[in-house]
């Protein structure tokens, strides 16, 4: 007689390939590191949010996480990819907090890897950008975002770049919840694909650069 999985197991599977992202490392060990870069997408997880505007985040964070050919593990609230990054120690990582408690995963982080609040580079999708267009920013407020908004209250910082990708306002009937977790028409998917490509070039500018080069070069691109 086949066993039944358990709760548990169920809400452990959950998680285990939102966007074939999940390749898992087994349990061989990984060496500590201490202040990493830590770049943490924003997103929900399960593969019913894979393709909607609130995880545009996390496309931009598969697109590193092909280029490096990095594996994801489970580490506490979040899947985490080790990695390196022009010489510099980073993490990837994907919050299974689902957006609004984005922050628990932050803090998790931070704290386990010892890492400054400078070197946390959020990215997250913005209703207030045109598809197409990225916004990067050293430090500043949630903008109405409420990832961007658990981040800061529960680390009570907002001294944290954060690469804020376009989505666009809703146009029709829908409210800004149906928007965010809809998928793009087929006219803002190719331009909101080009923005994520861009996030994900921003982040090696920002660790070898600085943040001011990285939105001298990015903030004027899309449509």
């Amino acid at each position: 007689m086949t066993r039944k999985p358990s709760p548990f197991e169920r809400f452990t599977r959950l998680f285990a390939d939102p966007k074939s992202r999940a390749r898992q490392t087994g349990n061989k060990p990984t060496q500590q590191i201490q202040n990493p870069w830590i770049i943490l997408a924003i997103g929900n997880p399960g593969p019913e949010y894979a393709e909607t505007r609130h995880n545009v985040g996390w496309w931009a964070a598969d697109i590193l996480l092909k280029q490096h050919n990095a594996r994801l593990r489970d580490e506490g609230p979040s899947r985490i990819a080790q990695l390196t990054i022009e010489n510099q120690p980073a993490i990837i990582a994907y919050p299974k907090t689902y957006v609004n408690r984005s922050g628990a995963a932050a803090r998790s982080l931070l704290n386990h890897y010892q890492t400054q609040i400078p070197r946390l580079i959020v990215i997250t999708d913005d209703i207030n950008l045109e598809p197409g267009r990225i916004r990067i920013r050293r430090s500043g407020g949630d903008g109405g975002h409420n990832g961007l908004k658990s981040i800061i209250q529960t680390i009570n910082d907002t001294a944290f770049p954060r690469i804020r990708i376009g989505i666009g306002k809703p146009t029709g009937p829908d409210d800004q919840i149906d928007h965010v977790l809809g998928t793009p028409t087929k006219d803002d998917l190719p331009l909101i694909q080009t923005a994520t490509t861009n996030a994900a070039k921003a982040i090696p500018t920002i660790i070898t650069q600085g943040v001011e080069t990285a939105m001298n070069k990015f903030n004027s691109t899309g449509s």
